[in-house]
């Protein structure tokens, strides 16, 4: 398997000299598997234009393309009406991907990006064949290739997936935080509750042992690491993103192969992203030497 990166940065595109190095489009990734002729694209963040792009100008688009969506949050499926392949006669797309609000579906929630108050073509005028799948959490075969998929901690449903082939297996786990007890730990806090104290520190470990599990052993794991350990603590507990720290000490504890980090903060540079990387190899990550860390950097291409 293959895995090439189109957009790596996390809440809105942020192009400009600061991010050239690294990217400035948001969440789009290919897979490629087998003979290379199965296409599967994970987001279509602002990053899947230069996928569709790419793929005409080189003539690797298959005719048949899976797309799976973590979530539907803009930065995630902004790009799609401008992926070519969109308004080509003879193309059959599945978008795959989870809801959070039953009565708008999955389609629904796509279509509506495609109203004339928002942009000039209508989703019912699209040439190719456009197929949704309402997703939970399962596990699907496609041929050879296993997909999982799990559920993470963020304001909305999402998913992470797992791709298992050949022996061979690639984890995503974004947009994610990690589980935290809801309920005060300190004796002294005004509504401290002894039960509800435990039991909360229970559930929270319980459901980050899941995740722990969902990607054990994964030869790439991609994973948020939108912020470093101190601002997730201090100011942005609750908004469904990870530190570097803490998804260091996942991987780690977890027999991963290769640690991706993904979904940059939008107002973090290249320059200073290279710097926490080059410290995080030194240090934190020094703990667990069988593992590789690195960056998620549009146009990198990471095989296993």
């Amino acid at each position: 398997m293959k895995v090439k990166f189109w957009g790596v940065r996390g809440s809105t595109p942020c192009p400009g000299p600061d991010t050239v190095r690294i990217g400035g489009n948001t969440s789009c990734i290919e897979l490629r598997y087998g003979n290379e002729d199965e296409l599967i694209i994970i987001d279509a963040g602002s990053g899947i234009r230069l996928l569709g792009n790419h793929l005409m100008k080189t003539g690797t688009c298959p005719k048949k393309i899976k797309i799976f969506l973590t979530h539907t949050h803009s930065d995630h499926i902004m790009g799609l009406p401008y992926f070519t392949p969109i308004y080509i006669p003879g193309y059959e797309i599945d978008i795959y991907g989870p809801v959070t609000y039953e009565e708008e579906g999955l389609e629904k929630i796509i279509s509506d990006q495609f109203s004339y108050r928002y942009f000039p073509v209508k989703h019912s005028e699209l040439s190719a064949t456009m197929s949704y799948h309402h997703l939970q959490q399962t596990e699907m075969t496609f041929g050879d290739l296993s997909v999982s998929t799990h559920y993470l901690n963020h304001p909305i449903l999402t998913l992470g997936y797992r791709f298992e082939y050949d022996g061979k297996a690639i984890s995503t786990a974004y947009d994610t935080e990690p589980f935290f007890n809801l309920f005060p730990e300190d004796p002294e806090d005004p509504s401290y509750d002894e039960f509800a104290a435990e039991e909360g520190k229970l559930a929270a470990q319980e459901a980050n042992d899941e995740i722990s599990a969902f990607v054990a052993g994964s030869d790439i794991l991609i994973h948020d690491s939108q912020y470093i350990d101190e601002e997730l603590q201090t100011s942005y507990r609750g908004w469904g993103h990870s530190s570097f720290e803490w998804t260091i000490k996942l991987a780690g504890e977890n027999n991963i192969g290769k640690l991706l980090f993904f979904h940059h903060a939008m107002e973090r540079c290249d320059d200073e992203l290279e710097t926490l990387l080059e410290g995080y190899r030194n240090n934190e990550a020094a703990a667990y030497p069988q593992m590789e860390i690195d960056l998620a950097r549009e146009g990198i291409v990471e095989e296993c």
